[in-house]
């Protein structure tokens, strides 16, 4: 149990009378300093989440959330200490940038003027709208806005950020820099943040930690390495990665002393260490799953194990092609870096990675888990 920052405690929130459950059994420790990204579908209950954490959900249990060693759950959201930034920016038009920015800190009688004057210049010049201060809100671009809208968070000095989705309504472009300047003021604050989000590229380049949720449940919190290179679960893998996961239904089988994976469009040798597991496991049928930058193509006959197919289709992802290649009726996903010389309606081998790969059990559970 974490004594600084936020603790999310077996939280459950329900509603309608306990027919429809949001949250169920969310555990989360986030260190002072922290940057946690919820991520997940719609409907998964990262919001809720979220907004259990901020007061404006009641959770069922009296002990779900905690802020530096202290159980807030039953406190009022505006003694909470933690500061709430929307997906839509929720300015002031008829006010400025400098009093939508202070909007918080004018509620606070005791606080002198020429104090919250300095505080919300200094918070102007980090998010870099101190030009636009005496300009009016609804003359802001949408990244000015959410900004501003940031700004209204930093300048409380809060013990925590609860950020949801701001990013969404922003283009491309946009939100690749404000990612980038969200965690680049979250390092300089060193402030705890919780940032949710759906969108799987976010998560991986903001969190310290991602959590990924499904359905109200928590499937897994982990680094982000361990979150791509070592999902817990199907789901997981499945939903993080672009382009997502090759799935094969597979068997084991002996030959000797080596212990055989058996698709329909291959027989491979298994890593001794990898067969040991899966033995111990007693994963006789399972999913291998395998990212597209773990297939190589080879020369033909370059790799014993390698594995013929024809080329159907190619597509350029900027720095990266993606390579469609067809094993019978099995397509696999191949992602090369650069621009392939490869061509539809050409004949190649594949190469998989093992050592790479994922192993999922029947249950869709992950034989090889992370191991930090």
């Amino acid at each position: 149990m974490t004594t600084t920052g936020l603790r999310v405690n077996h939280l459950r929130k329900t509603f309608r009378g306990g027919s429809v459950v949001a949250c169920q059994d969310v555990n989360l420790d986030i260190e002072q300093g922290e940057l946690l990204v919820l991520l997940g579908p719609s409907g998964c209950g990262k919001t809720t989440t979220l907004r259990c954490i901020a007061g404006l959900e009641r959770p069922d249990n009296d002990d779900a959330i905690w802020l530096n060693g202290t159980n807030i759950t039953r406190v009022p959201p505006k003694d909470r200490n933690l500061a709430f930034v929307f997906q839509d920016t929720a300015l002031f038009p008829h006010l400025n940038v400098r009093r939508n920015i202070s909007f918080g800190l004018d509620m606070r009688k005791a606080l002198p003027q020429d104090d919250i004057k300095r505080r919300v210049d200094e918070v102007g010049k980090l998010l870099q709208v101190g030009h636009l201060l005496e300009r009016s809100a609804h003359e802001l671009s949408g990244g000015q806005g959410q900004r501003v809208a940031l700004g209204r968070a930093i300048v409380m000095e809060p013990a925590a950020f609860l950020l949801d989705e701001p990013l969404a309504n922003l283009d491309a472009a946009l939100r690749v820099e404000m990612r980038t300047e969200i965690k680049l003021i979250q390092r300089k604050l060193d402030t705890t943040m919780i940032f949710v989000t759906h969108d799987q590229e976010e998560a991986l380049t903001l969190g310290d930690k991602i959590a990924v949720m499904k359905d109200g449940l928590v499937q897994q919190v982990d680094s982000a390495r361990n979150i791509y290179l070592r999902p817990a679960n199907l789901f997981v893998g499945t939903f993080i990665g672009s382009p997502p996961i090759n799935q094969f239904p597979c068997t084991l089988k002996t030959e000797g002393d080596t212990l055989m994976l058996c698709s329909s469009s291959f027989t491979l040798p298994l890593p001794p260490a990898i067969a040991k597991v899966l033995v111990d496991k007693n994963c006789a049928e399972l999913t291998l799953g395998i990212r597209p930058e773990f297939i190589q193509i080879t020369e033909s006959g370059a790799a014993a194990e390698s594995i013929p197919g024809k080329v159907q289709l190619t597509e350029l992802l900027g720095s990266r092609t993606l390579i469609y290649v067809a094993v019978g009726d099995t397509e696999y996903r191949v992602l090369v870096q650069g621009d392939s010389a490869v061509k539809e309606g050409d004949n190649v081998h594949l190469s998989v990675q093992l050592e790479k790969a994922f192993y999922f059990d029947q249950n869709g559970n992950n034989a090889l888990p992370a191991t930090g």
